[in-house]
């Protein structure tokens, strides 16, 4: 990366248009925000030129869209799409978005709700196992999430009339959208056309050993991921890992700093615009989240009672996550004789040479449920009104959390203790307990919680 192209007063404002493309990968004329599109255009060479150059990303920029086509290494599974009310998608609302946005390829400048129900219905009913029925008012749900994702993204614009009335009557209510047919291209552009893959691995960067191709990857990485530990790369992802010059390229690029330690790297995003989800952060989750660390780092410094440890499973969670992907794959839709073979993971491991796994602390189901419940019993109060009854819904949303971070792995009977957990085991976490004469107060006045940092 040409650095000196950007001035010094000028950098800021670049490091930002980054951090934006890197978050969203679709920018609009509304979405993430207004503001967002000017000034990727503003940086539309240097961002081509650097993301191609440090990430092997291709960028598309045009007067309405800015589309970053990403590489992926792996998949991830955590960060599914969300509705406006961030509710998290399903498989039924995945393929709904999927269908909405075929039957939008084909339509004109304007489609009313139940025009678009109608052909996603007709699409859902050549699926086995898929079906749209405008009667079921959890079908029209799952569509109107769909239908409300596209919108956020300028795809379409309410032009007249309500969804939320055609969700709760569709025989009453209608709504009425312009489409943005250019946004409607750029969301849907695969590497490569689906039908000649029988494996979602064909989707992947392919695994070469061409020095720049590995700097790429270990870049990915970096933005990619919470924490990039040493256990998860190749050697020789691992020694570029350890250059100054290439995490620096990063942090210049991106405007974040790294944070090292002998377990790996970690980029600290505190302006907020490139993490999709803060830590510590306000809500019970990750107040509960940030409670449940600080009980985990007792229980794994406590000399007097030492945990257990344990290998990571043979099974890395991407591989997992490949090959349920790999069972959904409709065999009729797939054109093999196109398709390309896909490698046995069991043969890019050398098991002679094989070096000693890593252990981590393990804590059991139970010692999880037991203090969630404790937490739970004391700041109970303070949490918000749906999780205070609810300790296994919270224990499981918490875990998803730490887990998304990469601060805990889940396996079959505990959890396994990552080394980035140890960042927060010095968190001060207060909390604030109303006083007698405080109990009758007015609603403008009450304020109490846990919090973190």
């Amino acid at each position: 990366m040409k650095r000196q192209r950007i001035d010094a007063l000028a950098l800021d404002s670049y490091q930002r248009a980054v951090r934006v493309m890197l978050a969203n990968h679709l920018v609009t004329r509304v979405y993430p925000d207004r503001i967002a599109l000017p000034l990727i255009r503003r940086w539309a060479t240097e961002l081509r030129e650097d993301m191609a150059e440090l990430f092997g990303y291709r960028v598309e920029i045009t007067e309405t869209t800015a589309r970053l086509y990403p590489v992926h290494d792996r998949l991830e599974d955590a960060r599914p799409a969300r509705s406006v009310n961030d509710r998290v998608f399903d498989r039924r609302r995945y393929a709904y978005l999927s269908l909405a946005l075929a039957a939008l390829g084909r339509a004109g400048d304007q489609i009313t709700l139940s025009e678009l129900a109608e052909h996603v219905a007709d699409y859902a009913s050549r699926i086995d196992g898929l079906e749209l029925s405008t009667e079921r008012a959890a079908d029209r749900d799952a569509f109107v999430d769909a239908v409300g994702w596209l919108g956020a993204r300028g795809a379409l614009t309410l032009a007249d009339g309500d969804a939320g009335g055609w969700a709760s009557d569709p025989d009453a209510g209608e709504a009425l959208y312009d489409i943005d047919r250019p946004v409607v291209f750029a969301l849907f552009r695969p590497p490569r056309a689906l039908q000649h893959l029988h494996s979602v691995r064909g989707l992947l960067a392919e695994d070469t050993e061409v020095a720049a191709d590995i700097a790429r990857r270990v870049r990915r990485a970096l933005v990619e991921r919470p924490v990039v530990y040493l256990a998860d790369l190749t050697p020789a992802e691992r020694a570029l890992l350890g250059q100054e010059r290439l995490i620096g390229e990063v942090e210049y690029c991106t405007g974040l700093r790294a944070e090292r330690r002998a377990e790996g790297v970690a980029l600290i995003d505190t302006s907020g615009r490139l993490s999709d989800t803060r830590f510590p952060g306000t809500g019970t989750l990750a107040q509960v989240g940030l409670l449940l660390i600080g009980e985990i780092a007792d229980a794994v410094l406590d000399l007097d009672n030492p945990l257990p440890h344990r290998p990571l499973p043979d099974l890395h969670p991407a591989e997992e996550l490949l090959d349920q992907l790999d069972t959904a794959i409709p065999e009729a839709g797939v054109f093999v004789p196109l398709a390309d073979e896909t490698p046995d993971p069991a043969t890019d491991s050398d098991d002679e040479f094989a070096e000693e796994p890593d252990t981590y602390p393990f804590l059991d189901d139970a010692w999880v449920r037991t203090t969630v419940t404790a937490l739970t019993d004391r700041y109970g109060a303070t949490f918000a009104a749906q999780w205070q009854a609810d300790a296994a819904g919270l224990t499981a949303e918490v875990l998803a959390l730490l887990t998304k971070l990469r601060l805990i792995r889940p396996v079959e009977d505990g959890l396994l203790v990552l080394p980035a957990l140890a960042r927060y085991r010095g968190a001060v976490v207060t909390v604030r307990v109303r006083k007698t004469e405080e109990l009758f107060v007015t609603a403008a006045d009450v304020g109490t919680g846990v919090g973190g940092s």
